[in-house]
């Protein structure tokens, strides 16, 4: 295996690259469902497991300009160890890995911004641009050491009333039939362990009142186990 130089070991062990997920939640029936898909029996990370769309960071992320950004308080989350732009990067990438594994556009029709990146010149050939204004960060997480892919993962959650176009994402080779689920179907379901603890993470924010401001857990593994701390 050729490695990358972010991929390199650190003391044996391998990097995490940043990466994102976002949880849609559409409340238009008498339960909320989330939309979630099966990884391909072929992938090297979590195969056959029941996941959000989401992916790694590319540096094109990092270079798209947005008219309606992260709140602040959201931003001031994401943003906790890593510059602003990256932040704001990490937030578009959970957009364009969804627009990639379901056909999702989440944003408003606008007129696009000119990028050299392949993934977001198919994004806006569809006439619409991303708005962060809706996303909020309810997770982090980084993969275990000692396994084959190794992600710091920030989870954003959003309304599907953020959802601008909904595309034909059939035969998807990374998430295939893409589909919304109850909080019920999805646990159910072969969910990797820090998905189950995301759901979880969801119920609760559907429960609060408006305006309400929950801390975010932050899950990675320290001194030989996995540690819960929060992040505000």
């Amino acid at each position: 295996m050729v490695m990358t130089d972010d991929e390199k070991h650190v003391s044996g062990v391998l990097r995490p690259k940043d990466a994102a997920t976002l949880v849609l939640v559409r409340r238009d029936g008498t339960e909320a469902r989330v939309l979630m898909g099966c990884r391909h029996a072929g992938m090297a990370f979590m195969a056959n497991k029941y996941v959000f769309p989401g992916g790694r960071l590319d540096p094109g992320d990092q270079r798209i300009p947005v008219l309606r950004d992260l709140r602040p308080e959201v931003m001031a989350r994401v943003a906790k160890g890593i510059p602003t732009r990256r932040a704001r990067g990490l937030a578009l990438a959970a957009i364009r890995e969804t627009f990639e594994e379901t056909g999702i556009l989440v944003g408003e029709p606008g007129r696009p911004p000119r990028t050299r990146s392949p993934a977001w010149q198919r994004f806006f050939a569809h006439g619409i641009v991303p708005r962060l204004d809706g996303l909020d960060m309810i997770a982090r997480a980084v993969t275990p050491p000692n396994r084959t892919r190794r992600f710091d993962a920030r989870f954003f959650m959003a309304d599907a009333s953020a959802i601008a176009v909904t595309l034909d994402a059939a035969g998807h080779e990374e998430l295939l039939t893409p589909s919304w689920l109850t909080l019920a179907e999805a646990r159910a379901l072969d969910l990797p362990g820090i998905t189950r603890r995301v759901l979880d993470e969801v119920e609760l924010r559907l429960g609060d009142a408006p305006g309400t401001r929950r801390p975010a857990p932050f899950f990675r593994f320290l001194r030989g186990r996995t540690e819960e701390t929060w992040l505000e």
